[in-house]
């Protein structure tokens, strides 16, 4: 193992959780998505659809052809230069792996889900949409948990799921451009960690309020791009963390394209000062980086078991934020030193350091 050493100046460039108690684990019903299978959309490639109407498409190598590039090892969207993040096999079971940490620590759904996707109401199917869905595991499972339901998943790239639940469809879209085609037709309105790719995060919170139906849940989760310390502070000066600094360089990428890393951060103002909500709840958790805890007791076992599965995401994630950091124009030589220093943090697990995660949902007014 090589050695950490103080992180250098480079050029511009968690405490325990609130919850102790020692919830079972859960395990997503989600599978990997092979290459070859069919996928549903509404994007013909060429021209957004002006309506949620889907279209059949064959995952065919063409377009598959049309959907990626490759971009320093990785397949990288052809359709946003926002977004930079891979967009491909490899990410998405990085993104499986990283529902069922958030499952087991989060909670599988919001509180007010189950009630509001109910099918309680005759003639009035339920519906639900996941905007830049990813691997789709969150999507998945809505899907198969609530069969009754209509669900959609929208996304960069064309979802590949050998056995896409009958009551759920595909669309390949930009939501920066707009949710125009959706006012007015889910029950649900979900996204999670997408602020690297939008624009105007305030903006399409107002977008996301109108497509939801009276009464409807919006639930949104984000992480701002920082690795915190122990004192709850995030670490932006260099030769603390070699991991705070190559997501301090993430951070900075993505603003640069054009993102909003610091989303999260502002979610709960967001959604609280807009008219159109109520009931709005805020949630934070805070996840270790490795398992660096020290004793014996249940809930120690528990973060650090927890954690020892976040801090394979994270590994993975490094691998993930090359394209991202190659791509806004950080030298090979930098990008590789911080990442392997960062990599090495990480597997030796004396550095104590957390992810902070934000969550809000909150229903959209009847009156």
């Amino acid at each position: 193992m090589h050695a950490v050493h103080a992180p250098p100046a480079m050029p511009n460039a968690f405490p325990p959780f609130e919850d102790e108690s020692d919830a079972s684990s859960v395990m997503s019903t989600s599978t990997r998505f092979p290459s070859a299978a069919t996928s549903a959309t509404s994007h013909d490639l060429e021209m957004r659809s002006a309506s949620p109407a889907p279209s059949v498409y064959s995952m065919t190598s063409s377009l598959r052809a049309a959907s990626y590039r490759r971009e320093y090892g990785r397949g990288i969207n052809n359709y946003s230069e926002v977004y930079r993040l891979p967009a491909d096999d490899e990410e998405f079971e990085r993104l499986d792996q990283q529902h069922i940490i958030f499952m087991e620590v989060m909670g599988k759904y919001p509180p007010p889900l189950a009630q509001i996707l109910a099918d309680d109401t005759p003639g009035e199917p339920k519906t639900c949409v996941d905007l830049g869905c990813g691997s789709g595991s969150w999507i998945l499972d809505v899907s198969r948990d609530f069969p009754h339901c209509s669900t959609v998943a929208v996304d960069l790239v064309p979802m590949q799921a050998l056995n896409m639940p009958p009551n759920m469809r595909s669309e390949v879209d930009d939501i920066n451009l707009g949710l125009q085609h959706f006012f007015g037709d889910f029950n649900v309105v979900h996204a999670r960690l997408v602020s690297s790719g939008i624009r105007d995060y305030e903006g399409l919170v107002d977008q996301m309020s109108q497509c939801l139906r009276l009464g409807g849940l919006l639930d949104l989760t984000e992480f701002d791009f920082r690795v915190y310390g122990v004192d709850k502070n995030p670490i932006l000066t260099e030769g603390v963390s070699w991991l705070a600094q190559w997501m301090n360089l993430c951070h900075d990428a993505v603003h640069r394209n054009g993102g909003e890393p610091d989303a999260a951060n502002h979610l709960r103002r967001w959604v609280s000062q807009s008219p159109v909500f109520e009931e709005v709840v805020y949630r934070e958790f805070w996840f270790q980086t490795s398992p660096w805890r020290a004793g014996t007791d249940a809930a120690t076992i528990r973060q650090n078991r927890i954690s020892h599965v976040f801090r394979d995401d994270i590994l993975a994630f490094l691998r993930s934020g090359r394209p991202l950091l190659l791509g806004s124009g950080l030298s090979e030589e930098v990008v590789d030193e911080v990442e392997e220093n960062a990599r090495v943090e990480l597997l030796e697990a004396r550095t104590q350091t957390y992810i902070r995660v934000e969550n809000v949902y909150a229903l959209r007014r009847r009156d």
